[in-house]
């Protein structure tokens, strides 16, 4: 079976909802499935600290995650057209899997919400992005041959998935929205199946 990592983090819930449209584009795929998890809040006063394993909700991810998967896709809320520093955090913790090219030539993809139309989507996605190439891994994003794209009038981008909870509640996801999160994650597990078949 061909595991992708689908990473995230989320304030309020509308990240984590893309998350699991990911994750069931992803299980659609046969011979792929997903393994979801977050990544804990940080905090501003040094002494404090989490627990390794959070109160409710997926796992805390961690670097051996990135070690087994053939592909990712990580989300995070906009914060000032930007990823949010938890999973910026996590991120910079992945110096070790960088040097021996843990990530290399992996499929990966990248998701956020916003809570307004013009909130940075684009500008967190491709701050997402960076990492990633720098991990040597083949980004991944999506086609104007997926439909929603080009009459949507929520989130979604050819850059990743997105989510604007505008006058709606935060993790109530659009059609178009919930559609493209799925195509985006079978995009990546597909890539990733052909990728280890190829191997």
């Amino acid at each position: 079976m061909t595991e992708i990592l689908v990473v995230y983090y989320s304030r309020y819930g509308a990240t984590e909802s893309l998350a699991r449209e990911i994750c069931s584009g992803v299980d659609a795929v046969p011979g792929a499935f997903s393994r979801l998890r977050t990544v804990p809040p940080v905090s501003s006063v040094a002494e404090a600290t989490e627990t390794d394993v959070p109160a409710s909700g997926p796992p805390y991810a961690n670097n051996e995650d990135l070690l087994e998967c053939a592909g990712m896709l990580i989300g995070s809320p906009t914060r000032f057209g930007n990823m949010a520093a938890p999973l910026k955090y996590f991120l910079d913790g992945t110096g070790n899997e960088w040097l021996g090219g843990a990530l290399s030539g992996k499929p990966a993809g990248v998701f956020t919400s916003t809570s307004s139309l013009h909130g940075g989507q684009e500008s967190t996605l491709l701050s997402m992005a960076l990492p990633l190439l720098h991990h040597g891994m083949l980004l991944v994003g999506l086609p104007f041959t997926e439909a929603d794209l080009a009459t949507t009038t929520t989130g979604g981008t050819p850059y990743g998935a997105s989510h604007v909870t505008f006058n709606r509640d935060n993790d109530k996801l659009s059609k178009e929205e919930e559609n493209l999160a799925r195509a985006h994650g079978k995009r990546v597990a597909e890539i990733a199946l052909k990728l280890d078949q190829a191997d």
